[in-house]
């Protein structure tokens, strides 16, 4: 019935997409300046939390040495597109991000805006976004500033509006 496929191989061709998706051999990919204008008109955004000197999108921001994930975001209007990789040694991963978005975002004044894959398979969807936040799919792929190409993966733009989530 299902000659000539082997089930080892498919789930090996699927780790190996799964990791050309989950890794790009950078983390600081910039937002395209017209996708984050857009948003910006509809948020007026305050603080960029997860920013370098060259792709912050507001003008106050954190750097990696700053560590955006200490700080407090309390009453501000955060825009964050955080790293998208997963957690290694001695580096926060995107679900700290998305954790750290969320447990903010219960602060009072504070409205949380996150850029990230579409990726309503993990743990950290489910606990951190799924009923607890406003979800927009962004339709095609988009092209981040500087990348040869346009992501891999499709985006969602996550919305904490100031603790009034369920």
């Amino acid at each position: 019935m299902f000659r000539g496929l082997c089930y080892g191989c498919i789930c090996g061709r699927a780790a190996r997409m799964n990791k050309v998706l989950l890794s790009s051999g950078k983390d600081d990919w910039e937002t395209p300046q017209e996708f984050f204008a857009k948003l910006d008109r509809e948020f007026q955004f305050t603080l960029d939390p997860c920013a370098n000197d060259n792709n912050h999108k507001c003008n106050r921001y954190y750097t990696e040495l700053d560590d955006g994930l200490s700080k407090s975001w309390g009453g501000e209007t955060v825009f964050c597109n955080p790293p998208y990789s997963a957690a290694r040694k001695g580096k926060p991963g995107q679900a700290d991000w998305i954790k750290k978005c969320y447990d903010e975002s219960k602060k009072p004044g504070t409205t949380v805006v996150m850029l990230i894959p579409a990726r309503t398979d993990t743990a950290a969807f489910h606990k951190y976004i799924y009923g607890k936040a406003e979800i927009r799919f962004v339709r095609g792929r988009l092209k981040f500033v500087g990348a040869k190409y346009s992501a891999p993966f499709p985006s969602m733009v996550v919305v904490y509006r100031g603790g009034r989530q369920g």
